[in-house]
């Protein structure tokens, strides 16, 4: 079960956004992720929780920012409720979409599973909803992965298998690569792993 800490910045100018302390590990039923975010001065502000099925989607989604609250699932689509600071106006959205995305690394690990690319793969088109920070407000998003490079390293548990994606955003062009190893995240645009107790998990 891979536990640590990833730290979480502005990918344009680096600025620290949060520490998410993070556990994961596959299941019977497929996969899950349980993390807490802190500011960078250790105030508590927010959690995510996240089970997949054995085909990458997702069963459940728990997902807190500040006040602000989302729970979702894989139903007809995407389908989430969001519930506003006071608790008094929840609203209910649905659209025709694969999965969630948002600022977690879980949600890399998550695309990446549900497509299950590999190098010889031609780019796949995903639509996702995004839960944008700081209130969580939902858009849907497309995208095009990649498996660009998988490589294996040496490590004193074993070999470590490294693959390399090529995310582009399908409304602005923009591309950024993503580097994940099993159900870890070793890079992306924003994250850096900072700590890592115990070795990745491999999907099957």
């Amino acid at each position: 079960m891979p536990r640590g800490r990833y730290s979480l910045h502005d990918p344009h100018d680096h600025t620290p956004l949060a520490e998410e302390h993070f556990h994961c590990a596959p299941g019977p039923s497929g996969w899950r992720y349980v993390s807490q975010l802190t500011t960078p001065t250790g105030d508590h502000t927010g959690s995510v929780d996240l089970a997949l099925d054995d085909l990458g989607r997702p069963l459940r989604l728990e997902i807190h920012a500040g006040d602000w609250q989302v729970r979702g699932a894989a139903l007809d689509g995407i389908s989430w409720v969001r519930t506003d600071p006071t608790g008094t106006q929840a609203t209910e959205g649905n659209v025709r979409a694969h999965a969630f995305t948002g600022t977690s690394p879980a949600f890399l690990v998550a695309t990446a599973r549900l497509l299950r690319l590999t190098p010889s793969s031609s780019a796949t088109r995903v639509r996702l909803v995004a839960l944008t920070d700081p209130v969580l407000a939902p858009r849907t998003v497309d995208q095009s992965w990649a498996l660009v490079d998988r490589e294996t390293h040496a490590t004193d548990n074993g070999p470590l298998i490294v693959d390399a994606y090529q995310v582009t955003a399908l409304d602005t062009g923009e591309q950024h690569t993503v580097h994940l190893a099993g159900d870890v995240v070793l890079s992306a645009p924003g994250i850096e792993l900072e700590d890592l107790q115990t070795p990745p998990s491999t999907f099957d």
